[in-house]
């Protein structure tokens, strides 16, 4: 009978007891080789991960709702998968992610991950094989030395539900126990024979914080017909400048955590303003639908580069928690991975001589905001398959807005509030 390989990315779980030994530390990633990395090679890295953030946020975004995702860990995992395949398989994943060569790849991903894990952040990453499978041993090294891969042995075959519970277990921990049961028995056959894990967790505080004493009960709108109550944060900067834009459709402003993070929100313009010159009320009545339009890496950085430091009169931000789930296979096709779902086509040799295609692919993340800071994670799972065949400067997110969590440039976090209250 042949075989299933089923790889998770992973970014967020918690489990029960520890079956199988751990790969690592789940609190203590392993650092990746970065020899070779260069300045240009760690920016493309960047590049290509923030231009996929923006595509998959066009996929996601087509949903009504609330919408948060993790890029970062989604680009991790499937650099992994790109590991692994070969031909058309590797060009069609390469260029939905915008991948450079392997070569390049590499040792530039191991310092963004190296980097990442010394700011604050926590991501790692795992291989989780079958006893007596062999994978290509090549492969195995490579996800090792460049992505901090390091392998365990499980028993899908004869144990899977121990095997899910290690698995679920040491994501968890990796996360804080924020992204739980990722993975579910039932997506574990007697085929399955390999998992390979990444796991992403941010708690970053307020460079400066809301007073909880100023948060008060206000209304979100939802629409122009519907709202509802919050608690909406407020802050009053006394000394504190922001880097903050206005660009007549949308305000953009960046609130700072302690170290190099921040979250930039881009919030489309409602409401009255009276023109100083001529005391003339203007009236703006942008949607969250006329910033997604625009929202594209090219219009991101080019309106983050005109954003200056600015004192703001007042600062309200509603406090909201969230977890979205979504399944990723409609989305990449959607992008352009076709072959490596099809039973004929997908080539990933360079993994296992089995004949593999991608399955399914998951994603989990989770945010939570408030006077303090931030909380976040993310989870993704690829199972393979064998084939067979003054005016006032004033910021009031009162309204739908877009937000995105980055680190040094690199967008780990990415997502909009439609309503708050939806969690």
């Amino acid at each position: 009978m042949r075989e299933i390989l089923v790889v998770v990315l992973a970014v967020a779980v918690i489990g029960s007891l520890v079956l199988f030994l751990f790969p690592y530390n789940p609190l203590h990633p392993p650092r990746a080789d970065e020899t070779g990395a260069t300045e240009e090679g760690i920016r493309a890295v960047v590049d290509a991960n923030n231009a996929f953030a923006f595509d998959m946020y066009s996929v996601l975004s087509k949903e009504e709702g609330n919408v948060f995702f993790s890029p970062y860990s989604i680009f991790s995992a499937m650099a992994i998968v790109y590991e692994g395949a070969v031909g058309d398989t590797a060009e069609e994943i390469g260029s939905v992610l915008y991948f450079p060569s392997k070569e390049v790849l590499e040792p530039n991903f191991a310092a963004v991950y190296n980097g990442v894990n010394s700011r604050g952040v926590r991501t790692g990453n795992a291989l989780w094989v079958q006893k007596g499978f062999p994978l290509v041993e090549e492969y195995v090294e490579r996800v090792e030395k460049y992505y901090g891969g390091k392998a365990a042995n499980v028993d899908f075959v004869n144990k899977p539900k121990e095997s899910v519970s290690t698995i679920n277990q040491f994501i968890e921990e990796q996360t804080n126990g924020k992204i739980k049961k990722l993975i579910n028995e039932n997506m574990i056959t007697s085929l399955t024979r390999v998992i390979v894990t990444n796991a992403v967790y941010f708690k970053g505080k307020w460079k400066w914080q809301f007073d909880p004493s100023k948060t008060r009960d206000m209304e979100f709108h939802v629409s122009p017909e519907e709202s509802v109550a919050v608690r909406m944060m407020y802050m009053e900067p006394e000394k504190a400048k922001f880097r903050y834009g206005d660009f007549g459709f949308m305000q953009m402003l960046e609130l700072p955590y302690e170290g190099n993070m921040s979250m930039i929100i881009l919030l489309p313009k409602q409401g009255k303003e009276f023109d100083p010159m001529t005391g003339e009320a203007i009236t703006y009545n942008y949607t969250i639908e006329d910033v997604e339009k625009q929202l594209t890496l090219e219009n991101f950085e080019k309106w983050r580069s005109e954003m200056k430091e600015t004192k703001l009169d007042g600062i309200y931000l509603p406090r909201f928690e969230t977890e979205e789930s979504y399944d990723l296979v409609e989305g990449m096709k959607e992008l352009g991975v076709e072959d490596a779902f099809d039973h004929f086509r997908a080539d990933f040799s360079e993994m296992s001589e089995r004949p593999l295609y991608i399955d399914f692919i998951v994603h989990k993340a989770y945010v939570k905001v408030d006077e303090e800071g931030t909380e976040a994670a993310a989870a993704t799972a690829v199972s393979f398959s064998v084939t067979a065949v003054r005016k006032e400067k004033v910021f009031k997110a009162d309204h739908p807005f877009v937000f995105l969590i980055q680190d040094d440039g690199l967008i780990l976090f990415m997502g909009r509030v439609v309503d708050p209250t939806k969690t």
